[in-house]
């Protein structure tokens, strides 16, 4: 079975059916352009959005667990309650599916243990932000993990969250859903699920693959 053909098995429904995995609904993500971002906001986050245009709004945003090791294996959003009709692995601008081997995927590199999904418009205010605090704190500047995601994660007592809902910026509306990637580093691909008249009913980005 392809990584395709078993994200159509696990998430073609309006629920995921597995023993293997729980699955949790965590809160709601912000998109203002529709744009929509996949990376690793520490390492990769200048990152291309997707082709695919995604609706703007508010949308629920889940975390798929595989049981044994609680780490995530599955993170999605979901945009309607449509029926899925037709899945598609998710590509940026210049990536083409024909010129892919056997078993490859278009998805992005983790080095941080950390993905997210944010819109593209978030995207810029998280570089923005990171650039403020360059300026301001020169070389006391410690990265944009140490500075911005950090505290979302760890305190002086260690790990307290796999996943944060974050604003890098206080004016705009926009938030980033960043969350620990799998079993840690990799590469990751996205799936985008579509309805009959091919709009986005849902995206799943795969960190550990369960069938």
């Amino acid at each position: 079975m392809t990584h395709l053909e078993n994200i159509k098995k696990l998430f073609s429904k309006n629920f995921v059916e597995n023993p293997l995995l729980e699955s949790f609904e965590v809160g709601r993500i912000y998109l203002s352009s529709g744009k929509l971002v996949a990376c690793d906001p520490v390492i990769t986050n200048d990152m291309s959005p997707f082709t695919t245009k995604f609706p703007k709004g508010d949308f629920s945003v889940l975390l798929h667990k595989e049981r044994e090791s609680n780490c995530v294996a599955y993170a999605e959003i979901i945009f309607s309650n449509k029926a899925v009709t037709d899945w598609k692995l998710a590509v940026t601008q210049g990536q083409n599916i024909q010129d892919l081997g056997e078993g490859e995927v278009f998805g992005y590199p983790v080095e941080s243990g950390m993905g997210c999904f944010m819109d593209a418009d978030t995207q810029n205010s998280l570089n923005d932000l990171e650039q403020r605090l360059y300026r301001s704190k020169g070389v006391d500047f410690m990265g944009i993990y140490e500075e911005f995601f950090h505290e979302y994660f760890f305190d002086e007592n260690g790990a307290i969250d796999q996943f944060a809902f974050l604003k890098p910026s206080e004016q705009l509306p926009g938030t980033i859903f960043a969350f620990e990637t799998g079993y840690g580093e990799g590469f990751y691909a996205s799936y985008i699920a579509y309805d009959q008249n091919n709009a986005p009913v849902k995206i799943v980005t795969e960190f550990i693959e369960i069938s």
